[in-house]
């Protein structure tokens, strides 16, 4: 086997395995209760099926055509940066819309930090 098809084969591994990522970012937003458990599924794994299937793409272009994406290379970049911001943002705007928390939810950090209230939810 060359490099060539080693390299190749590691394009195609890569985006097989942003497939499988992909799949698994579908269940988590099927399956979980709330609006910030599912932006978080959507977020995570999405970002990484995303990065690891444009990650594919350049090393394949790389080993079977000597060929250095750039654009490949920005969206690489574009979406590290601007994925997990834009979820993050998103999740803000629902909480401060009062979007509820699902029922099996323990607690709520952010409430102290936005309301100035301190709780000791220790001596219940």
């Amino acid at each position: 086997m060359s490099v060539s098809e080693m390299g190749e084969f590691a394009g195609a591994l890569l985006i097989l395995t942003g497939a499988v990522a992909s799949i698994l970012s579908v269940f988590g937003l099927i399956r979980l209760p709330d609006v910030y458990t599912r932006s978080h599924a959507a977020t995570k794994s999405s970002t990484l099926a995303v990065l690891l299937t444009l990650s594919g793409a350049f090393v394949y272009f790389l080993a079977a055509e000597n060929f250095i994406s750039v654009r490949l290379l920005l969206g690489i970049a574009f979406v590290f940066l601007t994925a997990p911001v834009a979820g993050h943002v998103i999740i803000r705007a629902a909480y401060r819309s009062k979007v509820k928390l699902a029922d099996i939810s323990t607690e709520d950090e952010l409430y102290e930090k936005i309301h100035g209230v301190n709780e000791d939810k220790t001596n219940g």
